[in-house]
């Protein structure tokens, strides 16, 4: 199993079992509507121009549809796309009881086939933070290319670098002659790479990417880059940052014509 499985299975899995219909419910207890990247989209959307009046728009990692239903409910026909069985099954329920036509699938961005259906606007809201690897954050970026239109958006919510979190306290691998610093309550981070690592209690277990440090099994588990080096992997991606507020970004194609965000 690949390391982003993990915690949104445990994750989901919690959710349905509280009976609450989004991830942040479990965390901090908001209403459904409040969710993380909506002051974002709030701020971005106004600033996009469409050449349509109901743009096609496509949520990666769409969890339970949060960001889904309010880009549905301001008149994009939305589709969304998510890992996780128990995600995508809450997301239909909440959608048929709001009255919002969304089609959702069960399926991994990581092995989107790049030929079907482009969109104006793809939205990621919080999925990049947990694609770590180099190959895999290749993928996601090459599939959003191949699925948004040459004059699409895509708008991208990520948790960035925070140094608050990161401690004194070091933990190196004799192997590797890696350094790696604590990173809040039970990460360990590398600070060359930003890829944050948790512990596995229970040891390597099913999970294809774990790795073992000082004799003890981590797996991956975020990808945590200050804003400059997220601006410089979206322009190595071949996108084009028209705006950028720590982790939160509008992009177009890099191959686009001039383009402009409404101030």
């Amino acid at each position: 199993m690949r390391y982003y499985y993990r915690e949104h299975i445990q994750g989901y899995q919690r959710v349905k079992a509280e009976g609450k219909t989004a991830w942040h419910q479990i965390h901090n207890g908001r209403p459904f509507d409040e969710f993380a990247s909506r002051a974002f989209l709030e701020t971005a959307l106004p600033r996009l121009s469409f050449a349509v009046s109901n743009p096609s728009a496509l949520e990666i990692g769409c969890g339970t549809g949060v960001a889904a239903c309010f880009l549905a409910e301001r008149g994009f026909r939305v589709d969304g796309i998510d890992i996780i069985p128990t995600a995508i099954e809450i997301a239909r329920q909440v959608a048929a009881e709001r009255g919002l036509d969304i089609h959702y699938e069960v399926q991994d961005i990581c092995e989107l086939t790049p030929e079907g259906k482009v969109y104006d606007l793809v939205v990621d809201s919080y999925c990049l933070q947990g694609i770590v690897l180099d190959e895999d954050r290749a993928k996601v970026f090459s599939n959003v290319r191949a699925r948004l239109k040459p004059e699409g958006y895509y708008l991208v919510s990520t948790a960035i670098f925070d140094e608050g979190r990161l401690t004194a306290q070091t933990v190196r691998d004799e192997a590797s002659g890696i350094v790696y610093h604590r990173y809040g309550e039970n990460g360990i981070i590398n600070t060359d790479t930003a890829v944050v690592y948790i512990e596995l209690p229970e040891g390597r277990d099913e999970y294809e990417d774990a790795v073992t440090i000082q004799g003890t099994w981590y797996l991956p588990s975020r990808r945590h880059l200050k804003p400059p080096a997220l601006k410089v992997e979206l322009e190595r991606e071949r996108f084009r940052v028209l705006y950028q507020d720590g982790g939160d970004v509008i992009c177009v194609h890099a191959a686009a014509g001039l383009r402009a965000i409404q101030p």
